[in-house]
């Protein structure tokens, strides 16, 4: 890891495009009965169409909300319209909770009684639920039902051009550099923010967990920190066969594609039934592009009919989705301002260091340090692997936090505050002291409340209490009805306006050209 003078002094020169980084946040959160159980309520008709409303929809299942903001260039800016986004959902739930960790709630035996999501009769809509009903065979349903925040991270022109990057190509090359070094080093955001120590015992049942019991229904490991990245976590057999490089945007394309075309035998067993009714989109690897499992992700916003690998074929890296953090159970909306200014931190240490090329050896390599960290990341004296040697965890955990330093404080400068400072140091104190690390309050939780499923049934009703308070001023509850309403008219639309069959509609939707 090499992050020179030269890189930090044009960085110091951007000092208004450093105030104009942009984030999004995507929040994935189970719609809970008030005895903490899977609801089987279709999705509200107040939080309108899950097709086409621009902030909420669902994820994999029909309990599964998804809140969407928009782009942000303040770590404030994007917390609030999260915060006004659960205030109107919460209003909007009637006698149901959010679940507020990302591993999930009381579960039905019968794993067919976990409801897919349901986005209407338009052929786009049917595909949403068939891509669903694939991955239920594939993983099956009770995976998919695990919750997480994605975060959307982007420069600024500003920015680029004080690095000296002046085209789509060298960003998108810059923007794979990021990614490159991000998957190296990722295990330092599961260690800080891993907040899925502990499942409930309905999670769990018919696997082999290899996990400890704690208490009343509950399972852990002692020193674990992110469940949800591990082997209990998103995980895919045929997903292990693929060696995705991130060398450039043809290596990624390349690998990716292969993935997305090369038929898999034991998923060809999902034929139509007698009736017609897709089991998938396709027998390959990946149905689409998002099926594949992975820490971070290079992206663009999809143009109309183009997919997602031709999309940034055509246009380069728009941004990146970091897709390791935890819902933060203590926090009503799963991830504060303190996680936001690190992350923004951690993501330039990304882009500015040295990134050599990967390969498929540091690719294992890479998979073991996060195994390591997610079944035993407190553990003391914890190693990793690092060019060939074992390093000690707080000491590689150090080097990178000392590296973010001068980058926070470029960051205090342009936000006239010390935030991204005092960020950096919480995040020194739990490599100082694992007991910090919200994995370890968590476990501290349980042994006082008794089990996870209490646990978090009880922040489950503190948050809906929380938001239940909140003020929601009428501008903003009127906005967002109307939204709601509009998007449903939106859905009406797509649906009156198609004459195609869905199975030729199919054909075209899955096709890479």
């Amino acid at each position: 890891m090499n992050l020179s003078p030269e890189k930090l002094q044009l960085l110091s020169r951007a000092n208004s495009g450093l105030s104009l980084l942009t984030r999004g946040i995507e929040k994935e959160s189970l719609r809970i009965s008030l005895d903490g159980r899977l609801a089987k309520t279709p999705h509200p008709l107040a939080l309108g169409s899950a097709l086409t409303h621009k902030n909420i929809t669902t994820d994999f299942s029909e309990a599964q909300l998804e809140l969407i903001t928009g782009v942000h260039a303040s770590p404030e800016a994007c917390l609030a319209e999260l915060e006004r986004v659960h205030t109107y959902i919460h209003k909007n739930l009637g006698e149901e909770h959010l679940w507020p960790s990302s591993m999930p709630c009381i579960f039905p035996s019968d794993q067919a009684n976990i409801p897919l999501g349901q986005y209407g009769s338009s052929n786009i809509g049917q595909a949403k639920t068939v891509y669903r009903r694939g991955l239920g065979h594939r993983y099956g349903r009770l995976m998919q039902t695990i919750s997480g925040i994605h975060y959307n991270f982007s420069l600024p022109d500003e920015l680029w051009s004080a690095l000296g990057v002046h085209d789509q190509e060298q960003r998108t090359q810059a923007y794979f550099g990021l990614i490159r070094n991000f998957r190296r080093w990722s295990w330092l955001l599961i260690y800080l923010f891993g907040a899925s120590p502990a499942v409930c015992r309905s999670f769990i049942q018919n696997l082999d967990h290899r996990l400890d019991p704690f208490n009343e229904g509950t399972y852990y490991l002692p020193y674990a920190t992110s469940l949800r990245m591990g082997r209990l976590g998103y995980q895919s057999d045929a997903q292990s066969e693929m060696h995705v490089s991130y060398n450039s945007l043809d290596a990624y394309s390349k690998s990716m594609r292969e993935g997305l075309t090369k038929s898999h035998a034991e998923y060809a067993q999902f034929q139509p039934t007698a009736d017609g009714e897709h089991q998938q989109l396709n027998d390959s690897i990946l149905q689409i592009e998002n099926e594949f499992y992975g820490t971070i992700r290079p992206k663009r916003t999809a143009r109309s009919g183009e997919r997602p690998l031709q999309t940034l074929n055509n246009w380069g890296v728009e941004y990146v989705e970091v897709r390791c953090i935890d819902l933060n159970p203590f926090e009503p909306t799963g991830i504060n301002l303190e996680q936001i200014r690190f992350i923004d931190t951690f993501l330039l240490l990304c882009l500015l260091a040295d990134s050599p090329e990967d390969s498929r050896e540091e690719t294992a390599r890479m998979d073991r340090n996060q195994a390591a960290v997610v079944e035993k990341g407190r553990e003391p004296e914890l190693t990793l692997e690092r060019d060939g040697k074992m390093v000690a965890l707080a000491d590689w955990a150090n080097e990178l936090l000392s590296q973010c330093e001068p980058i926070s404080q470029l960051l205090d400068s342009a936000h006239k505050s010390a935030n991204y400072s005092q960020s950096l140091n919480k995040q020194v104190r739990k490599v100082a002291s694992t007991q910090q690390t919200p994995s370890a309050k968590i476990l501290a939780a349980l042994s006082m409340k008794g089990s996870f499923s209490k646990f978090s049934l009880e922040h489950a009703e503190k948050h809906h209490e929380h938001f239940l308070k909140a003020a929601l001023s009428a501008e903003d509850s009127q906005a967002l009805t109307l939204e709601a309403e509009d998007s449903i008219k939106r859905q009406a639309a797509i649906e009156a306006s198609e004459s195609v069959p869905f199975s030729e509609f199919l054909k075209e939707y899955i096709k890479l050209t």
